[in-house]
């Protein structure tokens, strides 16, 4: 599932170990993110076409 944090929070990503960023993250449907969404509301679903492409690090 694709989401976002809700605006003015950061969420912790525990897979990744960084903040969920502010354009939102395909992250899997886990018990974490679904109580997230659905209990807490601190993420929201998010149209994942509108986030911008990820950037290529260069060696």
């Amino acid at each position: 599932m694709f989401v976002k944090p809700k605006p003015g929070l950061q969420i912790r990503d525990p897979d990744l170990r960084d903040f969920l960023p502010d354009a939102g993250r395909d992250v899997p449907e886990t018990p974490y993110w679904t109580r997230l969404l659905n209990v807490f509301g601190d993420v929201v679903p998010a149209d994942q076409t509108a986030a911008p492409p990820p950037v290529a690090e260069e060696a």
